[in-house]
């Protein structure tokens, strides 16, 4: 055999583009545009989720604490309109109001009048579900808590409107058909008290003692959910 002489490998270094300055200015604007173009759509796309009830909306750290105390001869019309049922009282032979809700009292929504809390709910366990009628989650949870509070077994339902208009709040729950027990919170006594974390909706379970267990936060989607919840209160969020 012939020896060949050895083949040269020869390697090819692709040659690299140099960018003008007018080219970099154009990429530098389309970056910039795309950049933008995000930011703008984030806050819609937010809205949206939180309008389809996905997740509880998270409160501004700024935002006062406070609402408006109720006017009970302005709020005539709307109460009689939402028909709510009639806020808790104290029960004959309840215990002795404990826990972090004792001395707490708050105006009934759907009446005049206030509620002492405590006292209202010792000796039975009740769901307390903080809302607004400003929040979108809540409006997607409030019928599947008007469905639980119906069923013949259901703990009592005590919402509580936080940071709300009393006037909005009452429409709401007119135009939703949804009628149990509101209370108003104006000073916001009731919402330091339960000390959750500044989400919307938000629900607690008081015990018959009044020990308070937060349930963890998310926005129920059906009957049993609430019950799994209620039944244990630090379980994770998840399919309902």
């Amino acid at each position: 055999m012939d020896d060949a002489a050895p083949s040269a490998v020869v390697l090819v270094t692709p040659r690299r583009r140099v960018f003008s300055g007018p080219e970099v200015r154009w990429t530098v604007v389309v970056v910039v545009l795309a950049v933008a173009g995000v930011v703008a759509l984030w806050p819609r796309t937010s809205q949206v989720s939180a309008a389809r009830g996905l997740v509880p909306q998270v409160l501004s750290q700024s935002a006062a604490i406070t609402s408006p105390a109720p006017d009970d001869a302005a709020l005539a019309g709307a109460r009689a309109a939402a028909v709510l049922a009639p806020c808790p009282t104290p029960r004959p032979a309840a215990p002795r109001p404990a826990g972090p809700l004792a001395g707490i009292v708050v105006p009934c929504l759907g009446a005049p009048g206030v509620v002492d809390v405590a006292a209202a709910l010792a000796g039975r366990p009740a769901l307390v579900n903080l809302w607004a009628s400003w929040c979108g989650p809540w409006r997607a949870e409030m019928p599947v808590l008007a469905a639980y509070a119906a069923q013949p077994d259901a703990v009592t339902v005590l919402g509580v409107d936080v940071q709300d208009d009393p006037g909005a709040a009452l429409n709401l729950l007119s135009s939703l058909g949804v009628h149990y027990p509101s209370v108003t919170d104006p000073d916001g006594a009731l919402q330091r008290a339960l000390r959750g974390p500044r989400v919307l909706p938000l629900s607690f379970v008081v015990a018959p003692d009044g020990t308070v267990a937060l349930i963890a936060p998310r926005v129920f989607s059906s009957v049993e959910g609430i019950r799994q919840a209620i039944a244990d209160p630090s379980r994770p969020a998840g399919p309902r």
